[in-house]
């Protein structure tokens, strides 16, 4: 059995003999997640492991086609709304999710774009923070006042550490990493001073294999989206509140935290 379900009742584990669609759950006693970005990459992984747990799901993304081949593994248990956190209908799409899972504890933003920029094209930054800074915003508050009337609930991104330091290849995008730490900090004490029990996680990736990264150019460290899915899974679990994703990454951020501002301008971050 997997580390991450061994502690789990056996009527939430998935087995080769259990396939999804003939699990029985009680639905009372059952959580459930909403999963922004849920198409590709780490968000359909990490959504793939939360399903084999017996986790209800509500899934969303921009391509529906994808988004109903999922819920094909389990229709009883998966909820779908094809929508882009860049429009303004997007908070009522997602509350109109909710409703459809009836409830939830769990948000995760997978949602976000980012490209290398050495000729600082406006367009590409203007687009990677409609996307990573008004679209997160757009999203997260939404959850947030859910959670809200319900006093309690998680609330976890998959950021970057990209957001540890500003990166000249790719200016927006670690703008907009940093802006997603932060609001999450901010997000933390307006909770407690609203005096909710809202857990937030906030998950930081090295170098992932996903479509994000295929543009033909080296990225070191490269991580594949599974792995990276059964760590962020059980830092979930743990609500860890701060999490870098892995142990090398982990290493090379305290590294970059350390060098002086003087020595970080001169450094080719290039690939």
């Amino acid at each position: 059995m997997h580390p991450i379900t061994k502690h789990l009742p056996m009527k939430y584990v998935q087995t080769d003999k259990q396939p999804f669609k003939k699990t029985i759950m009680d639905t009372t006693q059952t959580k459930r997640a909403i999963i922004i970005g849920a198409t590709s990459g780490i968000g359909y992984e990490t959504a793939l492991l939360l399903l084999k747990e017996g986790w209800m799901l509500g899934i969303a993304g921009r391509r529906e086609e994808k988004l109903k081949e999922f819920q094909s593994q389990a229709p009883d248990r998966i909820r779908i709304a094809s929508l882009d956190v860049c429009s303004p209908n997007a908070p009522l799409q997602l509350n109109a999710l909710i409703k459809s899972l009836g409830g939830m504890d769990l948000y995760v933003h997978c949602s976000g774009i980012g490209h290398q920029n050495f000729d600082l094209n406006q367009d590409i930054e203007l687009r990677t923070l409609e996307t990573n800074a008004t679209g997160f915003t757009r999203m997260l508050t939404t959850a947030f006042q859910f959670f809200r009337e319900n006093k309690k609930g998680h609330i976890a991104i998959i950021s970057s550490i990209a957001g540890t330091k500003g990166l000249g290849i790719a200016p927006a995008y670690s703008a907009t990493k940093r802006f997603q730490n932060t609001y999450l900090d901010a997000l933390e004490q307006l909770s407690y001073m609203h005096r909710l029990n809202i857990s937030f996680t906030d998950i930081r990736p090295g170098f992932v294999a996903t479509n994000l990264l295929k543009d033909g150019k080296h990225y070191p460290m490269l991580m594949n989206p599974q792995y990276v899915a059964k760590l962020i899974v059980r830092v979930l679990h743990k609500k860890r509140r701060i999490a870098v994703i892995d142990y090398r990454y982990r290493i090379l951020v305290c590294f970059w935290k350390l060098i002086p501002s003087f020595i970080w301008k001169r450094l080719p971050v290039k690939n």
